[in-house]
């Protein structure tokens, strides 16, 4: 599993193989000097100016260590079309520039919500292995990321990196284990939850279960409830983590925010350049996405004013389908978040880093959100245990050299709960499979879909309509028509208008087949009953662990002064919860 990297020089090429290891160092020093003319470090340069009026100092060149940096940037509910190099009039011009100076990844898949594709990303697994099958994890469900899963950051310890998360957790709370602090992070700033307020990091869970969202380590951040808006506050919390790391010693960064999901709120100024966007959730959908896009910029200026960047490898990924309702396109893709037509699965992707061989291309083979697990340790060097049964592959070479991927199919998923098709039988299904479950997979360029695969309209930009959301669907699909099987040429119909299901029966089978294989490896759904005892309002107006085994001990209690302090912010909040819309409708702020 273990993959070397190899440095390439001014033109592309990679050192001789018998002086790769002798000369990694001077390489990587030689590349401080030639990024500023070949890696674009010059168009940055403002942003270092940026940083040192704000206090934020470059510290003097270290020598970089031999394993990589790791930066992972996950956006929230980011459409495949809401990138300016997919033809977004949203304007996104470091994203752009990231990804045209690294590598797209037009290939490349995620799961259709947001609890599933964290949980793949950090353990290398398919939902069926780890029972996240149905759904996301509920704030009042007692269930999390099953303990017996070796986390990605957990690996990376191991071979002695510091490993740090900022952002968005959303794979459990319930016990103090399952929280990120307890799956291998040094440090965590952010949310538990799947969404809030992002402002005053406050959510509902349904009326009268309300609470505070935003946590350092393993304690409710009270003394960070100042009114900042979420994406300029994690951003600001990374470059303070950037500022007090060695360069010279292996850094995990794991940046989820929260934008660009629900609730649509944006700093007004971010809303002034799309006045001409008639649709108020799109116009606001575009601001909260020019912020991430300038947030990016800065997460990247740090890197390079504190001595990381050209030792790093950035990867930027989307972990689901954009929402049409909710401003999100993933024109001209079919479905939207939460489906697994191309629309909810297939996202915006890309890998940016001086380490990369072939910069400046796009890779289209077939990767998977899966793949980072195993990828990122390997260039770690990092070693996976034999018995771990990975569902991802190392796709270095595939990325980086342009090589043909190791992937050749992907499970989108088998959810035997979700809500049967009623069309669906067994007969349908050639006596192989059962069509009324909901289940996807992808083989080489062949896809299937059984069941109720979701909405399935194709959701033209919304932009380009002020006729209000009922016209945006200018091609609606209806799904009473008897079918519970769909089958595409992905490679030649994209955008998943010809089935074919009907036209090649043997394919059908041998896919048919192939779900069958893999619901056999399948573990139990865990999806359980709303807890009581989970209501903020029985933990000093915070969400956070509130299952406790008999057997340990009770922790010291807070000082009263605390218990004071946290019941003051709590009632607060909870007022402006009652008086207000329900949590989750937010609107802009200044």
């Amino acid at each position: 599993m273990h993959v070397r990297l190899e440095v390439g020089g001014p033109s592309g090429n990679a050192w001789p193989p018998g002086v790769r290891r002798v000369q990694a160092m001077h390489a990587l020093a030689g590349l401080w000097v030639l990024s500023l003319l070949t890696c674009g470090y010059l168009s940055w340069a403002r942003g270092r100016e940026d940083d040192q009026e704000s206090g934020h100092r470059p510290e003097p060149s270290t020598p970089a260590s031999s394993q990589p940096h790791l930066i992972f940037i996950l956006a929230d509910d980011q459409g495949f079309r809401d990138v300016g190099y997919h033809g977004s009039e949203i304007r996104t011009p470091t994203l752009d520039r990231l990804a045209a100076e690294g590598v797209k990844l037009e290939n490349y898949y995620v799961q259709p919500i947001c609890t599933p594709s964290r949980s793949q990303l950090i353990t290398g697994k398919y939902q069926i292995h780890t029972g996240l099958q149905h759904s996301i994890i509920r704030p009042t469900q007692p269930n999390c990321l099953p303990l017996d899963n070796t986390t990605l950051p957990q690996k990376l310890k191991e071979v002695g990196y510091s490993t740090h998360m900022v952002g968005k957790w959303h794979l459990g709370f319930y016990r103090r284990e399952c929280m990120p602090t307890g799956r291998g992070f040094d440090t965590f700033f952010g949310s538990l939850l799947g969404s809030g307020d992002y402002y005053t990091h406050y959510k509902c869970d349904r009326p009268g279960v309300c609470g505070y969202d935003l946590y350092e380590n393993d304690r409710a951040a009270w003394d960070h409830d100042s009114g900042v808006y979420s994406t300029q506050m994690y951003t600001q919390r990374v470059q303070r983590i950037l500022a007090s790391r060695d360069p010279g010693k292996p850094l995990f960064l794991y940046i989820a925010y929260q934008a660009v999901h629900s609730p649509l709120q944006a700093p007004s100024r971010y809303l002034e350049p799309y006045r001409s966007i008639v649709n108020i959730n799109r116009r606001r959908y575009a601001a909260m996405l020019s912020c991430l896009d300038e947030a990016v910029r800065n997460v990247t200026r740090a890197l390079q004013a504190h001595g990381f960047y050209n030792n790093s490898i950035i990867i930027y990924s989307s972990d689901n389908g954009g929402q049409p309702a909710a401003g999100g396109s993933n024109w001209p893709l079919r479905g939207s978040k939460g489906t697994y037509w191309e629309g909810g699965v297939r996202a915006i992707g890309f890998v940016h880093s001086p380490l990369l061989r072939n910069r400046g291309t796009v890779c289209k083979e077939l990767v998977h959100i899966t793949d980072w697990y195993p990828t990122l340790i390997a260039l770690a060097g990092g070693q996976i245990d034999e018995d771990i049964q990975l569902d991802g592959y190392d796709v270095w070479e595939t990325i980086s050299e342009g090589l043909r991927s190791p992937r050749m199919d992907i499970l989108h998923n088998i959810d035997p709960i979700y809500t049967k098709a009623r069309n669906g039988s067994w007969a349908a299904g050639y006596g192989i499979w059962n069509t009324a479950i909901q289940s996807a997979i992808r083989v080489r360029h062949w896809k299937l879909l059984t069941g109720n695969p979701g909405y399935s309209d194709w959701v033209p930009p919304q932009a380009f309509s002020n006729l209000g959301p009922d016209r945006w669907h200018n091609e609606r699909v209806t799904l009473s028509t008897g079918k519970s099987v769909w089958l595409f040429n992905i490679t030649a119909d994209p955008y998943e208008r010809v089935d074919l299901s009907g036209r090649y029966p043997g394919i059908v089978r041998q896919l048919l087949r192939r779900l069958s294989q893999f619901n056999r490896t399948a573990v139990p759904v865990r999806y359980p009953p709303r807890d009581p005892r989970s209501n903020p309002q029985l933990h000093g107006g915070v969400w956070g662990p509130w299952y406790k085994e008999e057997s340990k001990k009770k922790k010291p209690r807070q000082n009263k002064a605390e218990r004071r302090q946290m019941g003051r912010k709590a009632k607060k909040r909870l007022q402006e919860a009652s008086a207000g819309p329900w949590c989750g409708l937010g609107v802009p702020r200044g």
